[in-house]
Formats: C-alpha cells, structure tokens, sequence
C-alpha cells in the first residue's frame, strides 16, 4: 500500500539531491530510506529512480510520485496545524487566495487590521492554484477567495465588499487622452497592456472589444504593474486598470484616463467562502474586516 511515508521520502530525496543527504536531513540511516522505498518498488514492480553517474534520476513512476507527493503533503501538513492549533487553543489557520493582480494592494490593507483583530490566526496568501481559485476554494486549498469573478454555487457564498470602475490609461499626449471614454473601435490598432490571464478573464474582452467584433493591435500581457505604467508613460501601449488603482498609483505620471464605453465598465471585488464556514468566527471575522476597508 502506498503511504505518506513513502511520498515524504521521495520528495526530501528529490529535494537533498541523494539518499545520503536526505538521511541526514530526516534523521534516518540511508539503509531504511532504500528499504522502505525498495519496498514500494517490490510491492507495484516499478522503479522509482535510477542511478546516473553520481546522482539519481527519477523514473517516470517516480516523477508521477513526487507530482503527487508536492501536491498531497501540503495539505495534509496544514491539515496537522490546523489540529495542532486547535488543540492549543488558537482559533486556527486561514489561507487566502486572489484572483485579482491589482487586488494585492488592498488585501495588504485588510490584513493588517484583520491580524490585529485575530492574533491567534495562522495567515497565508496565496496567488497561484493547480486549478482556478474557485477550484482551489471547493477543493480546500483555500479558505477564503478574492476575485472579480464570482461564480455562484450551493457550497459557496460570494460577498461583495467594494466597486469600481475599470478605466483606460494613456499617455496624456495620446490622441484619445481628450476624450472622456472611449468605445471599441478606438482600440483598434491600439497595443493593450494586461494582466497576464486568459482573455476570457479580461473584462475589456469579454464585455467591451469581442461584442463588438474589435480586437487591439497586440495584447501584451505585463506581470508587474509599475512596470505597466511605465510602458503606458514610455508611449509602449495603453492600459486597462481600476481606477482606484489608478488614482493610486499614477499620481505624478504624465496619464490621462478615460471611461470604457460611454456607460463606463464597473465591476466589484468580492470574498468568495464556503458555506461551511460561515459560521467559524475567525473566517466570518475575514470578511466583516474586508467590508469595512476601500481602496
């Protein structure tokens, strides 16, 4: 039978670099490293790794094992800090993800508060899943999740905690900069800089440009958001971002921005739970903080 142990030890092997130094890091002697693994070996015939030269290679068992000791031990080592938090007394461990780029700034502003609030609460962000976030908050990688994006669900429960809008930053001697909003056909021949997400995840997309039967130049995904706003000041392309961002972040910056559609493009952020645990007290207290905080 397959066991945690097995896939501890080939992770902390892979990790080490050999059996030698992953005996020393465990505390065990090599020899009961090869046991057990050759055990498992012996037990489904099939090899875990070989030897290549001086080192080892992992097989394409082993490497299936090792997928799946990065995914499994992680959650089973929070599942033990829950239990262990829980029997000292703390309330417990919450682990927040974000769908949202340009969210990190306001988060940093609830958690501050929030920590304040809940001293004895483990806290973790998280910005990157094996699947999507609403994925990830059904499969209790996550507890809490913030998006753009709530997708409804009898085991989740979206809350909105703020709106805004999405505008369209220029250089301010762009020849739209005069404009007080743009609409689709503007953007044609135009770069976009974005979030680097699918495109049926950018709202300028989905609900402006693809009804419309328009698409930009080149869409040209930026990782970082100074970065972006430089490249919109350097004349590089133009930007979608929320405005309070916007206001935020551009302050000083040769920038004019402009309404997306003559109606404007809003959205909301929103904390995504399950419906759970909505009544433990330090999750519930997430989202009465993150209610009161705006950008």
């Amino acid at each position: 039978m397959l066991d945690r142990q097995h896939l501890a030890l080939i992770r902390e092997v892979s990790r080490a670099g050999s059996v030698t130094a992953a005996a020393d890091r465990l505390n065990l002697s090599q020899s009961a490293i090869s046991h057990a693994i050759a055990k498992l070996e012996d037990r489904h015939q099939v090899r875990v790794w070989r030897k290549k030269g001086r080192s080892l290679e992992l097989t394409q068992a082993g490497a299936y094992l090792l997928d799946l000791a990065e995914r499994l031990l992680p959650e089973l080592e929070h599942a033990e800090r829950v239990l262990a938090d829980i029997a000292r007394g703390r309330r417990g461990a919450l682990r927040i993800g974000m769908e949202c780029h340009p969210c990190e700034k306001w988060l940093m502003r609830v958690t501050a508060p929030y920590l304040a609030a809940w001293p004895d609460v483990d806290l973790e962000v998280r910005s990157a899943f094996r699947f999507d976030g609403v994925a990830a908050l059904q499969n209790h990688e996550i507890d809490v999740l913030v998006t753009p994006d709530p997708v409804a669900g009898p085991d989740l429960h979206f809350a909105p905690v703020f709106d805004y809008e999405l505008r369209l930053a220029v250089r301010s001697d762009h020849p739209l900069a005069g404009r007080s909003f743009v609409e689709p056909s503007d953007l044609t021949g135009e770069d976009l800089l974005t979030v680097p997400v699918p495109i049926e995840r950018l709202d300028i997309y989905t609900r402006f440009l693809i009804p419309a039967a328009c698409r930009p130049g080149r869409r040209v995904p930026v990782e970082s958001l100074d970065l972006m706003l430089q490249l919109v000041v350097a004349g590089r392309g133009v930007s979608v971002l929320p405005d309070w961002l916007l206001r935020e972040m551009a302050v000083g910056m040769p920038i004019a921005t402009l309404g997306i559609g003559a109606g404007g493009l809003q959205k909301s952020i929103n904390v995504g739970l399950r419906r759970s645990d909505l009544g433990t007290d330090y999750v519930a207290g997430f989202l009465a903080v993150a209610g009161e905080v705006r950008p």
